[in-house]
């Protein structure tokens, strides 16, 4: 008899479904050491996204030739323009329909976050580099690789590629949907999002319809620029979306991103310098999201606020947030500065902020990782395929 084989994406929604079920009726025991494993998981994740930047990044710029740079260009470009994009449409749908909606002079005290089970035993496993020193390297060794004449470098850089994707295929996506299990049986059990997201339910759906509208705006215009179905372009990144949604994290999503990427005809080159670029630097949901909820937490208390205001704080946002992916929730974490220096947050509202948007991260992730796709299909269109 043949052995059924599930995909990945019935893997992930299995996990997800299971979690939540599980989460609503089980003791703190099970829970705890679901936590621990996650807990060890998310190092090993945090210390591999560095190796696998350099390992994707360096060969696939060397084998695209002396266009690199160009296309790095381009890609910076257009992941920026995207991001800032969504940060407008947020602000503007936002001031339209967030007054009918938001209740005004909510203290933020009444608003409480509640704390997850904690891990048995933790263990820290350090990065060898951190994301930015990453791409900086990638970027300037294979940028030097691709004028030099010399094999020898390139194909140390091969080699370690394929260290690394063996470490994807054998690793990180068998272990996968375990983690994204963890997470909800977790989250579910604490009630960590249900008490977060029932005071911002109405917000929480327009935010996720804009989501939603933010991918068939994307994939119309790749599926445009290329000539095939948007829709079914879309339809076969949903493994790389609801990867996403559980790991709550663009670059350890990268493996899945990449696959499905290629499968929607983006040459395999482009495909591996685009992913992990944009998983980096192409922040359309987060954006889309960290703007949606400081402005619906400014009409709440009553803070003033201004199209010019918020105009500077997306500009500074797509630069700011390059740092952060990686990390779950790191892009909130990077914006608290200029949350505090342009809109005027203080700690309370700074801390609501934190717990909204880690209620919601996933949803802002998917975003972000679905349209890397897009984004790597307009690439591909405009330079075709990689030379060696």
């Amino acid at each position: 008899m043949k052995k059924i084989k599930l995909g990945l994406l019935p893997q992930i929604l299995i996990a997800i479904g299971l979690g939540i079920a599980a989460g609503t009726v089980s003791p703190a025991l099970p829970v705890r050491i679901f936590v621990t494993f996650n807990a060890l998981f998310s190092q090993f994740l945090n210390f591999i996204i560095p190796l696998i930047i350099v390992g994707l990044v360096t060969p696939a710029i060397a084998d695209i030739g002396k266009g690199a740079g160009k296309m790095l260009v381009a890609t910076v470009l257009l992941a920026y323009s995207a991001t800032l994009f969504s940060g407008f449409l947020s602000f503007g749908v936002g001031e339209t329909f967030f007054p009918s909606l938001i209740t005004q002079n909510i203290p933020l005290s009444e608003i409480s976050e509640a704390k997850g089970v904690e891990p048995f035993f933790t263990i820290s496993i350090p990065e060898p580099l951190n994301v930015m020193t990453a791409l900086v390297m990638a970027f300037t060794v294979g940028l030097g690789l691709a004028h030099l004449d010399t094999g020898f470098l390139k194909n140390v850089c091969n080699d370690f590629k394929e260290i690394i994707v063996k470490t994807i295929q054998a690793v990180i996506l068998p272990l996968l949907p375990i983690y994204i299990f963890g997470i909800f049986f977790n989250m579910t059990h604490s009630g960590q999002v249900f008490h977060v997201l029932a005071v911002f339910v109405k917000i929480i759906g327009i935010i996720f319809l804009m989501h939603i509208f933010l991918l068939i705006f994307q994939y119309c215009i790749a599926g445009l620029l290329v000539r095939k179905n948007p829709f079914r372009l879309l339809g076969t990144m949903m493994p790389a979306y609801f990867t996403a949604l559980g790991t709550q994290s663009s670059a350890a999503t990268i493996p899945v991103t990449l696959k499905q990427t290629i499968r929607n005809g983006v040459h395999e080159g482009i495909a591996g310098f685009v992913i992990p670029l944009c998983a980096t630097i192409h922040l359309s949901g987060s954006t889309l999201k960290i703007v949606a909820c400081a402005l619906a937490l400014m009409m709440m208390q009553n803070i003033p606020y201004g199209f010019q205001m918020f105009a500077g704080f997306i500009f500074m946002l797509g630069v700011t947030m390059v740092a952060a992916p990686g990390v779950p929730g790191g892009a909130i974490m990077a914006s608290l500065g200029i949350l505090s220096s342009m809109l005027g947050f203080d700690e309370n509202a700074q801390a609501l902020m934190i717990a909204l948007y880690i209620a919601m991260d996933s949803f802002g992730t998917a975003c972000n990782v679905t349209g890397d796709g897009a984004l790597a299909l307009i690439i591909d269109k405009w330079f075709g395929t990689p030379k060696a």
